[in-house]
């Protein structure tokens, strides 16, 4: 049965969702951006231009929807969860912004609501297939590297950003935290960078990133850590920038006005970050599960390689983002996953069920993860 469901922001990665849902359901795309709306109506989306970011419109707009899609900037993440749950609607979000969410599960639990956080690839399906071995061996390990990147390297940056710029930048940026031995490590974005080759794709550079993110709390293993990938080089690049106070959100004085760095670096960077239209991007992610299963040593490899969907014009990491959004969504929409209160993705993995209708939902669309053991 068809259900009316609302999905807030309509960029690269929210627009591929309201198209996902809308084969099958009733769908309404909210931005305050009229041209990314525009390309919608084609799909038999209703749009609705208003600013998400104006306190009370998330509460007002939401109101008669079954279902609600959070796919708004990191910064205003949070807000927008929050007014979703006082209007006591069910949502499933994309936004990975950087405040803890367990902040609202008592809140969420008060108004009886279904909320599903950091449901995108990763954090996402990292922690959703976390979640399932999590439940079947005694983990002793997790390692995963992930990175979007353009298929033609640029000069210099060789990179090319889905999200909101202030969103890609808080990466190179805020601390990462990984788990070692039992003890929770923090060190700089961007440290401990190692080369790497992967199948099909060549030498890619690691580096340090805050991707674990609830996954540092809600599980209970020795050795979890989460590298961001991007191609060698890029990240010399970036520590300069960082280092000398591109990336700072202190406001300095420039000829009498107040300015943030942060601000201007992204106005400088995203046009060149920007995927030009036809530009094609690829996924590639390697997840690496270790433990003990039945007093036998277990080793486990996830191997994802999506690439551009040329048919549909669907860049890879939307592809790979939207559809484990849209996959649990309709977890949510049958009552297969109904837990009250927050949900970081690997709750949604620890019953097969559940994880076997995200695999094979995202299989139906050609995102494939090759497993093996190793």
């Amino acid at each position: 049965m068809a259900k009316n469901i609302i999905v807030l922001g309509a960029g690269l990665v929210g627009s591929v969702i309201a198209r996902d849902l809308a084969k099958q359901h009733k769908v309404t795309s909210v931005d305050i951006n009229e041209e990314a709306l525009s390309k919608l109506s084609s799909f038999g989306i209703s749009t609705k231009i208003i600013d998400l970011g104006k306190p009370g419109e998330v509460k007002k707009v939401v109101a008669p929807f079954d279902l609600v899609i959070g796919a708004v900037p990191g910064f205003m993440g949070y807000a927008m969860v929050k007014e979703v749950i006082e209007a006591k609607k069910d949502i499933v979000d994309i936004s990975f912004f950087s405040e803890d969410p367990f902040q609202l599960d008592e809140l969420a639990k008060k108004n009886g609501v279904t909320v599903v956080t950091d449901c995108g690839v990763a954090p996402g399906m990292g922690n959703i297939i976390l979640g399932y071995y999590a439940k079947k061996i005694k983990v002793s390990s997790y390692e995963c590297l992930v990175g979007g990147l353009p298929v033609v390297r640029e000069w210099p940056y060789e990179y090319k950003a889905v999200f909101s710029p202030i969103d890609v930048i808080e990466e190179y940026i805020r601390p990462a935290r990984y788990v070692e031995n039992g003890h929770l490590i923090t060190k700089e974005a961007l440290s401990d960078a190692e080369l790497i080759e992967f199948d099909r794709v060549g030498t890619l550079e690691s580096w340090n990133s805050d991707g674990l993110r609830t996954l540092a709390e809600t599980m209970d293993i020795p050795n979890m850590i989460e590298k961001t990938l991007r191609y060698p080089g890029c990240i010399e690049y970036l520590k300069v920038l960082r280092e000398s106070g591109f990336f700072s959100y202190e406001e300095i004085d420039v000829n009498g006005t107040k300015v943030r760095p942060v601000d201007v670096t992204a106005k400088l960077l995203f046009p060149k970050w920007k995927l030009k239209p036809g530009e094609e991007d690829f996924t590639v992610m390697r997840i690496r599960i270790e433990g003990e299963e039945n007093g036998k040593s277990k080793k486990l490899e996830y191997y994802l390689l999506d690439k551009y969907d040329r048919e549909n014009q669907i860049i890879s990491m939307a592809r790979t983002t939207g559809y484990t959004c849209t996959a649990v969504a309709n977890l949510v929409l049958i009552d297969k996953f109904n837990r009250v209160g927050i949900n970081p993705p690997e709750y949604v993995g620890e019953e097969e069920s559940n994880f076997n209708f995200v695999i094979n939902y995202l299989k139906e669309r050609g995102v494939v993860y090759e497993v093996k053991e190793y």
